[in-house]
Protein backbone atom coordinates (compact mmCIF):
# COMPACT_ATOMS: atom_id res chain seq x y z
CA UNK A 1 0.00 0.00 0.00
CA UNK A 2 2.84 2.35 0.89
CA UNK A 3 4.54 1.62 -2.43
CA UNK A 4 1.24 2.35 -4.27
CA UNK A 5 0.74 5.61 -2.36
CA UNK A 6 4.32 6.71 -3.11
CA UNK A 7 3.83 5.86 -6.80
CA UNK A 8 0.56 7.88 -6.92
CA UNK A 9 2.24 10.85 -5.25
CA UNK A 10 5.21 10.67 -7.62
CA UNK A 11 2.85 10.53 -10.63
CA UNK A 12 0.88 13.55 -9.41
CA UNK A 13 4.09 15.57 -8.92
CA UNK A 14 5.33 14.55 -12.37
CA UNK A 15 2.05 15.58 -14.01
CA UNK A 16 2.09 18.91 -12.18
CA UNK A 17 5.67 19.60 -13.26
CA UNK A 18 4.88 18.61 -16.86
CA UNK A 19 1.85 20.94 -16.92
CA UNK A 20 3.88 23.85 -15.53
CA UNK A 21 6.67 23.14 -18.01
CA UNK A 22 4.17 23.06 -20.90
CA UNK A 23 2.63 26.37 -19.83
CA UNK A 24 6.06 27.92 -19.39
CA UNK A 25 7.03 26.86 -22.91
CA UNK A 26 3.70 27.99 -24.34
CA UNK A 27 4.00 31.36 -22.65
CA UNK A 28 1.51 33.18 -20.45
CA UNK A 29 -2.23 32.58 -20.80
CA UNK A 30 -3.83 34.67 -23.55
CA UNK A 31 -6.84 36.55 -22.21
CA UNK A 32 -9.48 37.30 -24.87
CA UNK A 33 -12.52 39.45 -24.15
CA UNK A 34 -15.58 38.96 -26.36
CA UNK A 35 -18.29 41.63 -26.23
CA UNK A 36 -21.60 41.34 -28.09
CA UNK A 37 -24.14 44.14 -28.03
CA UNK A 38 -26.96 41.66 -27.37
CA UNK A 39 -27.84 37.98 -27.61
CA UNK A 40 -29.08 38.43 -31.20
CA UNK A 41 -28.55 35.12 -33.02
CA UNK A 42 -26.19 36.69 -35.56
CA UNK A 43 -23.87 37.82 -32.75
CA UNK A 44 -24.01 34.47 -30.98
CA UNK A 45 -23.32 32.54 -34.20
CA UNK A 46 -20.44 34.83 -35.08
CA UNK A 47 -18.98 34.40 -31.59
CA UNK A 48 -19.19 30.64 -31.99
CA UNK A 49 -17.35 30.94 -35.29
CA UNK A 50 -14.58 33.07 -33.76
CA UNK A 51 -13.98 30.63 -30.91
CA UNK A 52 -14.08 27.57 -33.18
CA UNK A 53 -11.53 29.14 -35.54
CA UNK A 54 -9.20 30.11 -32.69
CA UNK A 55 -9.39 26.61 -31.25
CA UNK A 56 -8.65 25.14 -34.68
CA UNK A 57 -5.52 27.30 -34.82
CA UNK A 58 -4.32 26.06 -31.44
CA UNK A 59 -5.67 28.72 -29.09
CA UNK A 60 -7.33 26.43 -26.56
CA UNK A 61 -7.60 26.18 -22.79
CA UNK A 62 -5.59 26.24 -20.58
CA UNK A 63 -3.45 28.47 -22.79
CA UNK A 64 -6.38 30.77 -23.56
CA UNK A 65 -9.05 32.31 -21.35
CA UNK A 66 -12.23 33.58 -23.02
CA UNK A 67 -14.18 36.28 -21.17
CA UNK A 68 -17.55 36.51 -22.93
CA UNK A 69 -20.10 39.24 -22.19
CA UNK A 70 -23.16 40.79 -23.82
CA UNK A 71 -24.71 44.18 -23.13
CA UNK A 72 -28.31 43.02 -23.41
CA UNK A 73 -28.97 45.65 -26.07
CA UNK A 74 -28.30 48.38 -23.49
CA UNK A 75 -25.79 51.14 -24.31
CA UNK A 76 -25.23 52.02 -20.63
CA UNK A 77 -24.40 48.40 -19.82
CA UNK A 78 -22.12 48.26 -22.85
CA UNK A 79 -20.24 51.31 -21.55
CA UNK A 80 -19.78 49.63 -18.15
CA UNK A 81 -18.52 46.42 -19.74
CA UNK A 82 -16.07 48.41 -21.86
CA UNK A 83 -14.63 49.95 -18.69
CA UNK A 84 -14.20 46.47 -17.25
CA UNK A 85 -12.48 45.27 -20.42
CA UNK A 86 -10.17 48.31 -20.42
CA UNK A 87 -9.05 47.50 -16.87
CA UNK A 88 -8.69 43.75 -17.40
CA UNK A 89 -5.30 43.75 -19.22
CA UNK A 90 -6.62 41.67 -22.10
CA UNK A 91 -4.48 40.45 -24.99
CA UNK A 92 -7.29 40.84 -27.52
CA UNK A 93 -10.87 42.09 -27.68
CA UNK A 94 -13.45 40.64 -30.10
CA UNK A 95 -16.61 42.70 -30.67
CA UNK A 96 -19.91 41.66 -32.22
CA UNK A 97 -22.06 44.33 -33.85
CA UNK A 98 -21.58 48.00 -34.64
CA UNK A 99 -23.16 49.15 -31.36
CA UNK A 100 -20.49 47.22 -29.43
CA UNK A 101 -17.57 47.88 -31.76
CA UNK A 102 -17.84 51.66 -32.16
CA UNK A 103 -17.62 52.52 -28.42
CA UNK A 104 -14.91 49.91 -27.78
CA UNK A 105 -12.82 51.38 -30.61
CA UNK A 106 -13.32 54.89 -29.20
CA UNK A 107 -12.38 53.99 -25.64
CA UNK A 108 -9.64 51.36 -25.98
CA UNK A 109 -6.57 52.18 -28.04
CA UNK A 110 -3.90 49.95 -26.46
CA UNK A 111 -5.45 46.50 -27.06
CA UNK A 112 -6.00 44.87 -30.49
CA UNK A 113 -9.68 44.77 -31.49
CA UNK A 114 -11.20 42.33 -33.98
CA UNK A 115 -14.81 43.05 -34.93
CA UNK A 116 -17.51 41.04 -36.68
CA UNK A 117 -21.08 41.72 -37.87
CA UNK A 118 -20.31 45.36 -38.69
CA UNK A 119 -21.76 46.77 -41.92
CA UNK A 120 -19.36 49.63 -42.70
CA UNK A 121 -16.52 50.32 -40.23
CA UNK A 122 -15.21 53.25 -42.30
CA UNK A 123 -18.54 55.12 -42.21
CA UNK A 124 -18.74 54.40 -38.48
CA UNK A 125 -15.28 55.88 -37.88
CA UNK A 126 -14.01 52.55 -36.54
CA UNK A 127 -11.38 52.17 -39.28
CA UNK A 128 -9.71 54.59 -41.66
CA UNK A 129 -9.80 52.21 -44.62
CA UNK A 130 -10.63 48.61 -45.45
CA UNK A 131 -7.08 47.84 -46.62
CA UNK A 132 -5.63 49.12 -43.36
CA UNK A 133 -7.56 50.49 -40.42
CA UNK A 134 -4.65 52.72 -39.44
CA UNK A 135 -5.30 51.85 -35.81
CA UNK A 136 -5.76 48.91 -33.43
CA UNK A 137 -8.76 47.39 -35.24
CA UNK A 138 -9.48 44.91 -38.01
CA UNK A 139 -12.34 42.53 -38.67
CA UNK A 140 -15.04 40.98 -40.83
CA UNK A 141 -18.02 42.92 -42.21
CA UNK A 142 -21.58 42.06 -43.21
CA UNK A 143 -21.64 44.46 -46.13
CA UNK A 144 -23.69 42.93 -48.94
CA UNK A 145 -23.57 44.85 -52.23
CA UNK A 146 -26.97 46.49 -52.52
CA UNK A 147 -26.87 45.71 -56.25
CA UNK A 148 -26.91 42.00 -55.31
CA UNK A 149 -29.87 42.60 -53.02
CA UNK A 150 -31.83 44.51 -55.68
CA UNK A 151 -30.97 41.92 -58.33
CA UNK A 152 -32.65 39.32 -56.15
CA UNK A 153 -35.61 41.54 -55.36
CA UNK A 154 -36.30 42.30 -59.03
CA UNK A 155 -35.93 38.61 -59.91
CA UNK A 156 -38.61 37.81 -57.34
CA UNK A 157 -41.15 40.46 -58.38
CA UNK A 158 -41.40 43.65 -60.53
CA UNK A 159 -40.89 45.99 -57.59
CA UNK A 160 -41.12 49.73 -58.26
CA UNK A 161 -41.35 51.18 -54.74
CA UNK A 162 -39.03 50.02 -51.94
CA UNK A 163 -39.43 51.51 -48.46
CA UNK A 164 -36.33 51.46 -46.26
CA UNK A 165 -36.93 51.22 -42.51
CA UNK A 166 -33.95 52.88 -40.83
CA UNK A 167 -33.09 54.89 -37.70
CA UNK A 168 -31.51 58.36 -37.98
CA UNK A 169 -28.34 58.39 -35.92
CA UNK A 170 -27.65 54.68 -36.43
CA UNK A 171 -24.92 55.07 -38.99
CA UNK A 172 -25.07 51.54 -40.33
CA UNK A 173 -28.76 51.83 -41.24
CA UNK A 174 -28.13 55.30 -42.70
CA UNK A 175 -25.30 53.84 -44.82
CA UNK A 176 -27.57 51.09 -46.11
CA UNK A 177 -30.16 53.68 -47.14
CA UNK A 178 -27.52 55.73 -48.97
CA UNK A 179 -26.18 52.66 -50.76
CA UNK A 180 -29.68 51.87 -52.04
CA UNK A 181 -30.35 55.45 -53.10
CA UNK A 182 -27.17 55.50 -55.19
CA UNK A 183 -28.40 52.68 -57.44
CA UNK A 184 -32.17 53.24 -57.51
CA UNK A 185 -32.13 54.78 -61.00
CA UNK A 186 -30.29 51.80 -62.49
CA UNK A 187 -32.92 49.40 -61.14
CA UNK A 188 -35.91 51.66 -61.85
CA UNK A 189 -36.89 51.41 -58.19
CA UNK A 190 -37.97 54.40 -56.13
CA UNK A 191 -36.34 54.24 -52.71
CA UNK A 192 -38.60 55.66 -49.99
CA UNK A 193 -36.76 56.52 -46.74
CA UNK A 194 -38.84 55.68 -43.65
CA UNK A 195 -37.15 57.05 -40.52
CA UNK A 196 -38.02 55.22 -37.29
CA UNK A 197 -37.17 56.91 -33.99
CA UNK A 198 -39.66 55.40 -31.51
CA UNK A 199 -41.10 51.90 -31.12
CA UNK A 200 -44.55 53.30 -30.56
CA UNK A 201 -44.69 54.92 -34.00
CA UNK A 202 -43.83 51.83 -36.06
CA UNK A 203 -47.33 50.34 -36.27
CA UNK A 204 -48.91 53.57 -37.43
CA UNK A 205 -46.12 54.31 -39.95
CA UNK A 206 -46.36 50.83 -41.42
CA UNK A 207 -49.98 51.31 -42.39
CA UNK A 208 -48.91 54.03 -44.84
CA UNK A 209 -45.81 52.07 -45.92
CA UNK A 210 -47.88 49.02 -46.83
CA UNK A 211 -50.29 51.19 -48.80
CA UNK A 212 -47.58 52.88 -50.89
CA UNK A 213 -44.84 50.23 -51.30
CA UNK A 214 -44.24 46.98 -53.16
CA UNK A 215 -41.47 45.94 -50.77
CA UNK A 216 -39.82 46.86 -47.47
CA UNK A 217 -36.09 46.68 -46.79
CA UNK A 218 -35.32 45.99 -43.12
CA UNK A 219 -32.01 47.70 -42.36
CA UNK A 220 -29.60 46.95 -39.53
CA UNK A 221 -31.30 49.41 -37.18
CA UNK A 222 -31.41 48.03 -33.63
CA UNK A 223 -34.75 49.75 -33.05
CA UNK A 224 -36.30 48.38 -36.25
CA UNK A 225 -34.97 44.86 -35.58
CA UNK A 226 -36.51 44.84 -32.10
CA UNK A 227 -40.00 45.05 -33.67
CA UNK A 228 -39.40 42.65 -36.55
CA UNK A 229 -42.30 40.30 -35.73
CA UNK A 230 -44.83 43.13 -35.94
CA UNK A 231 -43.25 44.53 -39.11
CA UNK A 232 -43.35 41.16 -40.87
CA UNK A 233 -46.92 40.50 -39.74
CA UNK A 234 -48.27 43.80 -41.05
CA UNK A 235 -46.30 43.61 -44.31
CA UNK A 236 -47.30 40.01 -45.00
CA UNK A 237 -50.98 40.71 -44.40
CA UNK A 238 -50.65 43.58 -46.88
CA UNK A 239 -48.89 41.29 -49.38
CA UNK A 240 -45.79 43.48 -49.29
CA UNK A 241 -42.42 41.77 -49.75
CA UNK A 242 -39.88 42.07 -46.92
CA UNK A 243 -36.15 41.78 -47.60
CA UNK A 244 -32.96 42.16 -45.53
CA UNK A 245 -29.23 41.45 -45.45
CA UNK A 246 -29.35 39.96 -41.92
CA UNK A 247 -29.74 36.19 -41.72
CA UNK A 248 -31.38 35.97 -38.28
CA UNK A 249 -34.15 38.37 -39.37
CA UNK A 250 -35.13 35.90 -42.10
CA UNK A 251 -35.37 33.26 -39.37
CA UNK A 252 -37.78 35.62 -37.61
CA UNK A 253 -40.02 36.02 -40.64
CA UNK A 254 -38.54 38.37 -43.25
CA UNK A 255 -39.43 36.86 -46.63
CA UNK A 256 -36.10 37.21 -48.48
CA UNK A 257 -32.57 37.36 -47.14
CA UNK A 258 -29.43 38.14 -49.15
CA UNK A 259 -26.93 37.62 -46.37
CA UNK A 260 -23.48 36.78 -45.16
CA UNK A 261 -23.46 33.64 -43.03
CA UNK A 262 -22.88 34.77 -39.44
CA UNK A 263 -20.97 31.67 -38.36
CA UNK A 264 -18.70 31.83 -41.42
CA UNK A 265 -18.16 35.54 -40.80
CA UNK A 266 -17.09 34.68 -37.27
CA UNK A 267 -14.60 32.15 -38.66
CA UNK A 268 -13.16 34.90 -40.89
CA UNK A 269 -12.83 37.21 -37.88
CA UNK A 270 -11.25 34.33 -35.96
CA UNK A 271 -8.56 33.97 -38.63
CA UNK A 272 -7.66 37.62 -38.12
CA UNK A 273 -7.66 37.23 -34.34
CA UNK A 274 -5.27 34.26 -34.63
CA UNK A 275 -2.86 36.29 -36.76
CA UNK A 276 -2.81 39.01 -34.12
CA UNK A 277 -2.20 36.53 -31.31
CA UNK A 278 0.73 35.22 -33.36
CA UNK A 279 2.24 38.70 -33.54
CA UNK A 280 0.64 40.61 -36.45
CA UNK A 281 -0.56 44.19 -36.00
CA UNK A 282 -4.29 44.82 -36.63
CA UNK A 283 -3.52 47.60 -39.10
CA UNK A 284 -1.57 45.12 -41.26
CA UNK A 285 -4.63 42.86 -41.67
CA UNK A 286 -7.24 43.96 -44.25
CA UNK A 287 -10.89 44.23 -43.28
CA UNK A 288 -12.94 41.82 -45.41
CA UNK A 289 -16.33 40.30 -46.01
CA UNK A 290 -17.21 36.86 -47.30
CA UNK A 291 -17.00 36.39 -51.05
CA UNK A 292 -20.34 34.58 -51.34
CA UNK A 293 -23.79 35.52 -50.08
CA UNK A 294 -26.64 33.21 -49.16
CA UNK A 295 -30.13 33.74 -50.55
CA UNK A 296 -32.64 32.52 -47.98
CA UNK A 297 -36.41 32.28 -48.45
CA UNK A 298 -38.86 32.06 -45.56
CA UNK A 299 -41.51 29.69 -46.88
CA UNK A 300 -43.78 30.24 -43.86
CA UNK A 301 -44.03 33.92 -44.76
CA UNK A 302 -44.36 33.14 -48.46
CA UNK A 303 -47.33 30.86 -47.77
CA UNK A 304 -48.92 33.22 -45.24
CA UNK A 305 -48.81 36.12 -47.70
CA UNK A 306 -49.71 34.08 -50.77
CA UNK A 307 -46.58 35.29 -52.56
CA UNK A 308 -45.96 33.75 -55.96
CA UNK A 309 -42.44 32.37 -56.18
CA UNK A 310 -41.12 32.34 -59.77
CA UNK A 311 -39.73 28.87 -60.64
CA UNK A 312 -36.48 30.43 -61.89
CA UNK A 313 -36.02 32.22 -58.56
CA UNK A 314 -35.88 28.96 -56.64
CA UNK A 315 -32.56 28.23 -58.37
CA UNK A 316 -31.07 31.23 -56.52
CA UNK A 317 -32.22 30.05 -53.10
CA UNK A 318 -29.61 28.31 -50.99
CA UNK A 319 -31.82 27.73 -47.97
CA UNK A 320 -35.54 27.57 -47.30
CA UNK A 321 -37.06 28.12 -43.88
CA UNK A 322 -40.06 25.81 -43.72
Amino acid sequence: MKRHAMYTLFLAIALTMTTHLFLAEAGPVKRIGILAFSKAPRYMESTRGVIDQLKMEGFVEPGVEFITEDAGGNKAKAAELIKQFAAAKLDLIVTQGTSATAPVAREIKDVPIVFSVVYDPVVEGIAGDLKSSGNNTTGAVTKVPMSTLLDNLKAFAPVKYLSVLYSPGEKNSEAQLRDLQKIQAKYLIKIIPVPITEKEEIRQILQEVVRTSDAIYVSGSTLVNSEISMIVDIATKGKVITITHLDDLVEKGVLIGVCTNSYSLGRLAGEKAARILKGAKPSSIPIETLKEFDVTLNMRTANAGGFRIPPEYIKRVKRKIE
